[in-house]
């Protein structure tokens, strides 16, 4: 248990002295500076080959390519991995679920740091046939996240089914490579015929979602045994998911990146937290699983029918409690924050945003003025602080609420 807490101890330093150099130094800008005009190069020098290929545009590869990348969203993952935990698949839903949730946030970080745009359109024909996709649009380009997020959840999806049913079979091995490298390219092909990525960020997306992968494949054990038998995971989890906020980079301008990540960091602590806690109960190896006499398909309907909207209720108490007790906390403590969504009068009362509308907060300001202060921010979005704990709160009701409703009425 000590060389356990040393670790954690030790993993949350180093991150609270990455923010500060990082913070002091300006470390995003310098390398914003370096590698951004080079990639901005390379978008523009990418455009005839992206408006050669959309000479091939026809109704048909416009529904084929849109939905084939509403498949591999993010938004989809969320939806299905509440299904998978409920077939008691809760092995696999863990790790995609972190493995989600690590893509996405160091995606998004490199994103922003680099800064580099999207093709210009037009010239190019920009398809974005969902809101998520005109969302996906407002954000940085490189590297492209369906695509990272395509290679590490496709190839770790290969790597569980080998290794779970043990196929020495080498025809199988070769023919589940080749649908896993099908799928990255035709969402690769995709996402360059929708117009929504450059060459460059498809090789950076395949690049680093193989390192990621390699990366996950050497840790995702031992990961999964911290969480479902180790010390302190509740707490040491939740502390490096508020770190994980700040430490996150500063883009050239504004995007949705920041509150995608912000998402699935509280889905990803939600999940931690929940199945620490009922682990033995059930989500251990040997709960039953969908197709099994012990969990037959009536039976799972069963438990989507009662599961979705219990999670959905869930979700909306959430995000109303954290409406109310985010803001009063945090003026309590003197910090100043503001409200871009969530909260009206946050967004039109400059004076309550900045913390500073009574005598008695602007005397408690303090040490939480002076961290604002030192990370060159006048206040913060509190919509930051709803999204994370609605997100949180909904991932925990998969794992932990609704399971416990299944045990009560023998679903």
């Amino acid at each position: 248990m000590e060389g356990s807490g040393t670790w954690q101890g030790l993993t949350l330093v180093s991150i609270v002295t990455w923010i500060c150099l990082s913070s002091y130094l300006r470390l995003t800008q310098k390398v914003r500076s370096l590698v951004q005009p080079w990639v901005a190069r390379q978008v523009v020098g990418g455009v005839p080959l992206i408006l050669q290929i959309q000479k091939h545009q026809s109704g048909v590869l416009d529904a084929f390519f849109s939905g084939l990348s509403c498949v591999v969203s993010v938004p989809f993952y969320t939806a299905f991995l509440p299904l998978l935990f409920w077939s008691g698949h809760g092995r696999l839903a863990r790790q995609m679920t972190l493995l989600i949730a690590f893509c996405d946030y160091l995606g998004n970080c490199i994103k922003d740091v680099v800064s580099a745009p999207r093709p210009s359109c037009p010239p190019v024909r920009r398809i974005t046939a969902t809101k998520d996709e005109e969302d996906n649009a407002m954000e940085y380009g490189l590297p492209s996240s369906h695509t990272l997020n395509t290679v590490c959840l496709s190839g770790y999806l290969l790597h569980y089914v080998l290794s779970s049913f043990e196929h020495e079979d080498a025809a199988i091995q070769y023919y589940g490579f080749a649908l896993a490298c099908l799928l990255v390219a035709l969402i690769a092909l995709g996402r360059i015929y929708l117009g929504m990525h450059s060459v460059v960020d498809i090789i950076a997306g395949l690049a680093i979602g193989v390192l990621t992968l390699g990366l996950w494949l050497t840790v995702n054990e031992k990961i999964d045994d911290f969480i479902t038998s180790k010390q302190n995971v509740s707490s040491f989890w939740t502390a490096l998911s508020f770190l994980l906020l700040f430490a996150y980079p500063t883009p050239e301008n504004p995007t949705p990146s920041y509150e995608y990540h912000t998402a699935f960091t509280g889905v990803a602590l939600g999940i931690v937290t929940g199945v620490q806690q009922t682990y033995s109960q059930f989500h251990h190896e040997g709960a039953p699983r969908i197709f099994s006499p012990e969990l037959p398909v009536t039976a799972y309907i069963g438990r989507v029918v009662m599961g979705i909207p219990t999670i959905l209720l869930v979700k909306f108490c959430s995000k109303s409690l954290a409406k109310w007790i985010l803001p009063t906390v945090s003026n309590t403590l003197g910090i100043p924050i503001r409200s871009t969504t969530y909260i009206p009068k946050l967004k039109l009362d400059k004076g309550y945003a900045n913390g500073k509308n009574t005598d008695e907060t602007k005397n408690s300001v303090g040490y939480s003025q002076k961290l604002c202060d030192f990370l060159n921010q006048d206040s913060f979005d509190i919509d930051t602080g709803i999204r994370f704990v609605q997100y949180a709160g909904l991932a925990w009701s998969v794992v932990d609420l609704v399971p416990s409703m299944f045990s009560y009425f023998n679903l």
